[in-house]
């Protein structure tokens, strides 16, 4: 069976469970819960005969030989049980719990898994399976699980600009389900590369290491990865959950490619000043930041930077209240303009992200030695978004439709570029001197402000209302918090 008749299998099954209550994202979790389980069995038989570490009390055939209440009950020891377990068993199984109430559906989802041989089908079939699985999920917008899913056309096109190497690292401080690494796993596999056996064993064992702090998307992660052959059943995880923002990090690489969370409050305080007792209770100290700031791109734009070797490269999704925001926003654009060199900026164009309404940007840089030059000579911008109209449904984002972007980019030699209708350069004086540095720069003539029918929807025209009120409050924030506080008489 491929890989798309089986989605639409194991997807018409999460149909019926809906009637339960069953959502998209619990049904997935219950998917890879038994799938785990399905290769560990199929691992720990011959010719391959691997310890993989699940006790025999918890393995496969002590579901499968189980129906009715037995079946529920032991389901839910056999999750409790692993989830207690070191290594990419307890991560699989953190907190894990049967959202499947019906004995009898659960069987039959043990059922279907069971008649499939996994390890016989194709690496691109299974990791296909659960990429379209991830997909289905991500579009069901009330389940919110869109928020971790980075349209792969997207992905595709930062990867090959950024054009990865063999035996280098890449790290994603907000890694969701793993698109990115799979991104530049495809292309250190892509048709024409062959990989010696020391670059094909780092590959799958140390080349991504990546943070996801919601506990059920970094399961999702993991087994994404586990099924592209990225990992170890019995190994150790390389996503860790846990807030990447909470201190520096221990290693710097090679490259960071991500998409943090949109959304403008960090669940914590960044601080790089001593304050009182009252005020250390609540904040967190990085001494290595720019800029304190309650805003939680600009806190990952300042934490990407420190995840960089002096040789590194990055590219990041951020909003474009990152490219205009005054106060610790605008400190932040003119560090890193000096102390990176800040190359390109893609203007993407709206309706590609499952956050309605989001207006986002790729900034690529690379980061630099501390030797006190300024290093962005100038920014190249494209702007993909000027007459450009996406949906998710009828008309989605494809890897054609960046091509001109990627061709422009000029991967093979940066240097070489040439400006184009939608492609110009902007010099470092240029940008240092506008209002507050902005890089929120466009020169195109948007053929909707002619017609009113072309302006968008309502709900959209709303949305990006209240994300322009909300970078403004955050920039009061942010200059109230910078102000002297006053002392109690």
């Amino acid at each position: 069976m491929n890989s798309s008749a089986l989605v639409q299998k194991l997807w018409n099954f999460c149909n019926t469970l809906r009637d339960d209550g069953v959502g998209y994202g619990d049904y997935l979790e219950q998917l890879t819960y038994l799938l785990f389980l399905k290769l560990a069995h199929e691992y720990a038989q011959p010719p391959h005969s691997r310890d993989t570490n699940v006790p025999r009390s918890c393995d496969w055939n002590s579901l499968k030989s189980k129906t009715g209440e037995p079946l529920e009950a032991h389901y839910l020891t056999v999750l409790r049980r692993l989830g207690e377990e070191p290594g990419m068993l307890g991560a699989i199984f953190f907190k894990a719990q049967n959202k499947i109430q019906d004995p009898a559906k659960l069987a039959r989802l043990v059922q279907m898994i069971d008649a499939e041989n996994w390890l016989s089908l194709e690496t691109d079939v299974k990791g296909d399976l659960y990429e379209g699985l991830l997909q289905k999920n991500a579009e069901d917008t009330k389940s919110g699980a869109g928020q971790y899913f980075t349209p792969r056309a997207l992905i595709q096109a930062m990867v090959e600009c950024v054009q990865p190497e063999p035996m280098k690292t890449m790290a994603d401080p907000a890694c969701g389900t793993g698109g990115f690494f799979l991104g530049v796993h495809e292309w250190l596999t892509r048709d024409g590369v062959t990989l010696n056996k020391a670059q094909a064993k780092f590959l799958r064992h140390q080349a991504f290491y990546g943070n996801e702090i919601v506990a059920s998307t970094r399961r999702m992660c993991l087994m994404n990865l586990f099924l592209h052959n990225i990992g170890e059943l019995d190994g150790a995880p390389t996503v860790d959950r846990a807030d990447a923002l909470i201190a520096e990090p221990i290693k710097t690489f090679d490259y960071v490619l991500a998409n943090p969370p949109f959304g403008k409050k960090s669940s914590m305080t960044i601080t790089n000043e001593d304050g009182d007792e009252d005020r250390d209770a609540l904040t967190y100290e990085r001494q290595d930041f720019w800029q304190t700031t309650s805003n939680k791109q600009l806190n990952f734009l300042q934490h990407i930077v420190s995840m960089l070797k002096t040789t590194g490269q990055a590219a990041v999704v951020l909003p474009d209240n990152v490219l205009f925001e005054g106060g610790a926003g605008e400190k932040i654009r003119r560090k890193l303009l000096e102390t990176c060199d800040v190359h390109t900026l893609l203007r993407l164009p709206t309706g590609i992200f499952y956050a309605q309404g989001v207006k986002a940007n790729v900034v690529f840089f690379d980061a630099k030695p501390k030797d006190g030059k300024v290093h962005t000579k100038g920014v190249w911008i494209y702007d993909l978004r000027t007459n450009k109209h996406f949906t998710l449904k009828t008309r989605t984002l494809k890897r054609d439709d960046l091509q001109d972007f990627i061709d422009c980019y000029h991967p093979a030699n940066r240097h070489k570029r040439k400006e184009s209708e939608r492609f110009k350069y902007f010099d470092y004086k240029t940008l240092v001197a506008r209002d507050k540095a902005s890089l929120d720069i466009f020169w195109l003539k948007d053929d909707s402000l002619d017609n009113l029918d072309d302006l968008p929807p309502p709900d959209v025209l709303a949305l990006e209302i209240v994300e322009h009120l909300e970078a403004a409050l955050a920039s009061f924030r942010d200059v109230a918090a910078a102000l002297p506080k006053s002392s109690s008489p």
